[in-house]
């Protein structure tokens, strides 16, 4: 018997069908509990401060306000709940948007159940829920586009020390930890340490967020490897 609560979570979508399915796979977990819908990013942001879910699944692209939109006032305004964006496309500029704005991972809606309760598991424990190469591959894409934003973190760079740059430069190219540990010959407990030193200077909150940063502050090249 354990007294761990239950994993809340608030799912957004503005097609009922989609929430359903949604619903029916999170409830077959029993360490989740499904504590509410919305149909649109307004009514997801009134309903959160309502029902305090830890985890939004949070669809994008919705009527009245988007689940960008809906992301970054979530992020602002509930920094405890964390959001887990979907898109119908794996290509989806406005999922990187999602990110940027606070967002804690992206799967695609033809994800698997499983996938789908895993990645609802590890938004949770305040990791970021995408798959490193295809976070790297997304936003490599993204920044291609015309309408690069203005770099968003500019602040902080300075600060880091030449192995945390070689940390961050490694974990952008699409290199999960232990793969980073093997590169620089470290262990994988200071990769780690240089990670969340890499955080707290450049003012991200996780690893999608420090992503993003080095492709757009130029630390790595869109198409390259850094």
């Amino acid at each position: 018997m354990t007294d761990e609560r239950a994993i809340g979570v608030l799912i957004v979508d503005d097609q009922p069908l989609v929430r359903r399915g949604l619903a029916l796979i999170l409830r077959s977990d029993p360490a989740v509990e499904v504590v509410g819908e919305a149909g649109d990013g307004a009514e997801a942001v009134a309903l959160a401060h309502r029902l305090r879910p830890d985890v939004v699944v949070m669809d994008i692209r919705m009527p009245v306000l988007d689940g960008v939109a809906a992301t970054e006032r979530l992020a602002r305004e509930l920094p405890r709940c964390r959001v887990l964006a979907l898109s119908t496309f794996d290509m989806d500029e406005y999922v990187v948007a999602a990110l940027r704005a606070g967002a804690s991972g992206f799967l695609p809606k033809d994800v698997s159940p499983e996938d789908l309760l895993h990645a609802v598991r590890v938004v949770h424990t305040g990791e970021a829920a995408v798959a490193p190469r295809l976070l790297s591959r997304l936003i490599s894409e993204f920044v291609r586009a015309p309408r690069r934003p203005d770099p968003p973190v500019a602040r902080g760079v300075a600060e880091l020390t030449p192995r945390e740059t070689e940390v961050w430069r490694l974990m952008a190219t699409g290199l999960d930890n232990a793969e980073i540990a093997r590169t620089m010959d470290i262990s994988v407990s200071t990769v780690k340490n240089h990670i969340t030193n890499v955080f707290g200077k450049l003012a991200v909150r996780d690893r999608a967020q420090a992503v993003i940063a080095a492709y757009e502050t130029g630390l790595v090249e869109a198409g390259g490897r850094g």
